[in-house]
């Protein structure tokens, strides 16, 4: 299969996400909206994955390639095409099917406890993860469940994962990220943490097992992914 990756910006990226889709045999071909068109036709790929950035999913006026990037989420839900929306990825299909997006009362930066709905212990991605567990969140901005969606996550904040039909999904959290990711965040003047250190030293502790269920994550969308590809050459 040949994956589409949306990247937002230099520091976020794949991740741990690379490694299931390359094990697997399969091609992950990386673009970033703001650079232009599509590198081939949206035909050509048979999922998307659809990572976090520092902008946020109303800032077409800051960012307008973001009218582009939302019309081709309305075209991946239109095709009914495999898609894993991430933190930004997550809002922009949420606002792309209809929910609300914007500011939260307070932002996570850091972990915090999540569980699993009963739709998402059976969801076959989200269902792969554990009841309940401690989530790496990096965000300003929350979405409602679209209309018609499965809830699959959450927490007391906010919903923290929703599929649309059987083949999009979307995750607050940040599945994907590195240790180097998570530090080159910490180290971002621009987007200031709120106890650096605390989260330094706590993300050493807890990575390599956040990477695991990331790996776990991801693997479980290329296997729905792969279905869904055997099913379209049936």
């Amino acid at each position: 299969m040949r994956i589409l990756s949306v990247v937002h910006g230099g520091n976020v990226r794949e991740g741990v996400f690379g490694e299931p889709v390359r094990e697997r045999g399969h091609e992950l071909v990386e673009w970033r909206p703001a650079s232009g068109e599509l590198p081939r036709p949206l035909d050509d790929f048979d999922a998307v994955l659809v990572f976090g950035g520092a902008m946020h999913a109303d800032q077409e006026d800051q960012h307008p390639w973001l009218r582009e990037e939302h019309a081709l989420m309305e075209r991946l839900i239109e095709l009914q095409a495999p898609v894993l929306g991430i933190c930004l990825g997550a809002q922009l299909l949420a606002k792309a099917t209809g929910a609300h997006v914007g500011p939260l009362a307070e932002p996570e930066i850091g972990w915090f406890p999540l569980e699993l709905t009963a739709s998402g212990e059976r969801d076959p991605v989200i269902g792969r993860l554990p009841r309940r567990f401690d989530a790496f969140q990096w965000h300003w901005y929350g979405f409602d469940v679209p209309p018609g969606a499965d809830e699959l996550a959450r927490n007391d904040l906010c919903p923290q994962a929703f599929r649309v039909g059987e083949s999009a999904w979307a995750v607050q959290f940040h599945p994907e990220v590195t240790l180097a990711q998570v530090e080159g965040w910490i180290d971002d003047p621009d987007d200031p943490c709120p106890d650096p250190e605390g989260l330094r030293a706590e993300t050493r502790r807890r990575i390599a097992e956040w990477n695991d269920l990331g790996r776990t994550l991801c693997a479980a969308f290329v296997e729905a992914a792969e279905r869904a590809a055997a099913a379209a050459r049936a």
